[in-house]
């Protein structure tokens, strides 16, 4: 049934990536855009600094939002079932996190906890921080990348439990309107096991500490 969905899955992933294609501008339009914004900032695009900008801001954008092109749940398809009985906890700390905020495309930089009780299988844990770049680098907020993040894993791996914190500064917060420094933003979401008392209260603790 797994295999299944994780079929499916891909093949909706990839059905919608080949829709956002179809109507993605061209490269040369991408550029005459940033021409746009830079003349509606006040400034000249055609002045010698920024005759490059247009061409530089489009490569960025490549890297920024490479997350479009991957599929999350296949970063997770390969499993070990050779872990020697071992059927505790798996944490991984402080994965570094950078994505945009949609809603003023201002940067969100951070780090990420996981951890995950295993159902007879684990996964490579460079797959773990391969899955937090992908879906950050995708216009984001916080809030719905905690959950994806959380989501793929208990769908794609099928643990007992699953836990993702993520705590982050938002430039949009910090560089514009209030303009508040030092403040970060902290999401959470526990599925499975890790929702239930006492399992909770222990991974919070061990998450946090």
């Amino acid at each position: 049934m797994l295999e299944s969905d994780q079929v499916m899955s891909s093949v909706v992933a990839t059905a919608a990536s080949v829709t956002v294609e179809a109507v993605r501008p061209s490269r040369a339009e991408a550029e005459a855009a940033v021409r746009t914004l830079i003349c509606w900032a006040g400034d000249e695009p055609s002045r010698e600094g920024l005759l490059a900008t247009p061409a530089r801001v489009v490569r960025a954008y490549e890297e920024w939002f490479s997350g479009y092109r991957q599929d999350p749940a296949s970063l997770l398809s390969r499993t070990f079932e050779e872990v020697g009985g071992y059927d505790d906890l798996v944490i991984l700390r402080d994965i570094p996190l950078q994505s945009t905020c949609e809603h003023h495309m201002a940067a969100i930089r951070g780090a990420v906890h996981i951890a995950y009780l295993p159902n007879r299988r684990v996964v490579g844990i460079s797959k773990l921080a391969r899955l937090v770049e992908a879906l950050g680098r995708r216009l984001q907020i916080q809030e719905r990348l905690t959950a994806e993040i959380a989501d793929t894993l208990a769908h794609v791996l099928q643990p007992h439990g699953v836990a993702v914190i993520v705590q982050a500064s938002h430039e949009c917060l910090s560089s514009r309107g209030v303009r508040l420094h030092g403040v970060s933003m902290l999401t959470r979401r526990l599925l499975g096991q890790f929702a239930q008392e006492p399992q909770r209260r222990e991974i919070l603790a061990l998450l946090a500490g």
